[in-house]
């Protein structure tokens, strides 16, 4: 049965509720799951890459906030434009909505000549900063430097993506993921193994797969399945669309950037108070932590269709419904996915090394850092909902909060107080996500009717 697009009678605003979240969710769950997929393979190829797995784990460990930030660049355009034109069509303005995508489509484009440009020129003291020593430097610059040159299908698969699942089309997107992670698997041993290219065959193949899968989704944007098209006189940048794209794109923008920021800290960390191995310990941890985060942020994404359009339509009940099957069925997950972590760290790291140092390193901290996000489903059902009303200036806060205000220098402090030293790193993370969560759910609670209030006023008007 085909997908049917949000247009008028759309099933965003007419179809039984638990059905439709589920028929949304799975997909981009799974798409989110297979995302993860997609970035962790490279870390368990090259992990095992006989001899020089360790050091080249912890090259690529320094190399990822660098494409950590790439990606967050794409979720600038694609987390910003993709809720406001979700809006627009739950107002019934098809064309506002395409004037969003083309200013996306066109900015993009311009970021990705950008991006390469400056990271290509700076790479090498970037990496230095970020915690490579004389030994990683090389896996982690010859890593970055094939990465960089495709930069631009990076920005188009992960930052238009989000105009497809917008739409409804969540099986559509769940594909333009699918077919470059499948394609990633089967690239990576081929190159890293088979051809002996190692780092740089890992590299390869996750710039071929990025290409695949960017060249599929504009191709559905341009055709006749999709509602919202990508037109030529829409890609002319206007401030008046494209400022408030970025607005409330800072968000999600600054909650993965952050990320760079918080693996550029832990590196540099691990690398004062440890050596390489802890590096490479920690590495596997943000893997495990995206492990859990993922599907997470796949299952709150599935639902921002059916909130922003029915915010956009002031069906203000439907909008509270929703986000309450969304809150119980996040928290439920980051218990059980959280504890299960806790409960065989073991098992986890091994799945990414098997240096008897870093399975040791790794497996003590893992019960540590991981102990906050037990409750983290009820700060991303919050704070995603908070993105998907178009509420810009609280999530930017909120994005700020868990790691810039706390995490980060939590993680410069903790370390030297009393010396703790690694264990210090470890404890910063569950101490920001607990008084993040707190944070969060409490300003929820405080301006979710407001805001529902309004919306019903402006409706009845």
């Amino acid at each position: 049965m085909p997908e049917r697009s949000a247009s008028k009678n759309s099933p965003l605003e007419t179809a039984p509720l638990g059905k439709l979240l589920f028929s949304l969710a799975l997909p981009t769950v799974f798409a989110q799951i297979v995302n993860l997929l997609y970035n962790m393979v490279d870390r368990v190829f090259v992990g095992r890459i006989p001899g020089t797995g360790s050091l080249a784990l912890a090259g690529l460990g320094v190399s990822f906030p660098i494409i950590i930030l790439i990606s967050a660049f794409a979720a600038l355009i694609g987390m910003g434009g993709a809720p406001r034109a979700a809006i627009m069509m739950g107002q019934k303005n098809k064309e506002g909505a395409e004037r969003i995508l083309g200013n996306s489509v066109c900015f993009l484009l311009i970021l990705s000549a950008v991006l390469t440009v400056v990271f290509m020129a700076a790479k090498e003291p970037i990496l230095l900063a970020f915690g490579a020593s004389l030994d990683t430097l090389p896996y982690a610059d010859r890593y970055l430097t094939i990465y960089l040159c495709g930069t631009i299908f990076v920005q188009f698969a992960l930052g238009l993506n989000q105009f497809i699942s917008t739409q409804g089309f969540a099986k559509t997107s769940m594909i333009t993921v699918l077919i470059g992670a499948v394609l990633n698997i089967i690239l990576d041993p081929v190159f890293i193994y088979g051809f002996q290219m190692g780092v740089s065959g890992a590299a390869l193949a996750t710039i071929i797969s990025q290409g695949v899968s960017a060249v599929w989704v504009t191709v559905f944007l341009m055709s006749r399945h999709s509602f919202l098209k990508i037109r030529r006189q829409n890609l002319r940048l206007r401030a008046d669309i494209l400022l408030p794209v970025l607005a409330l794109g800072l968000s999600p923008f600054i909650m993965q950037a952050t990320e760079c920021l918080v693996q550029l800290t832990f590196n540099r960390g691990m690398q004062t108070y440890g050596n390489d191995n802890y590096v490479g310990a920690v590495t596997i941890l943000f893997s495990l932590c995206q492990m859990l985060s993922f599907p997470l942020h796949g299952l709150t994404q599935g639902a921002q269709p059916v909130i922003s359009y029915n915010f956009g339509a002031g069906n203000v009940e439907r909008v509270k419904k929703t986000f309450r099957m969304t809150f119980i069925t996040s928290l439920l997950y980051s218990l059980i996915g959280a504890g299960s972590l806790m409960i065989f760290p073991e098992f986890f790291v091994r799945l990414f090394s098997n240096d008897p140092e870093i399975i040791r390193i790794g497996s003590f901290g893992l019960r540590i850092y991981i102990a906050g996000m037990t409750i983290f489903g009820a700060q991303t059902a919050c704070q995603q909902t908070f993105l998907a009303l178009g509420q810009a200036k609280i999530s930017l806060f909120l994005s700020l909060l868990r790691k810039v205000i706390l995490l980060i220098p939590l993680a410069l402090l903790l370390p030297k107080a009393g010396g703790l030293g690694t264990l210090g790193l470890y404890l910063a993370e569950p101490i920001s996500d607990v008084i993040a969560v707190i944070t969060t759910t409490t300003l929820f609670l405080l301006n979710f009717n407001k805001i529902m209030t309004h919306a019903g006023k402006q409706e009845k008007e």
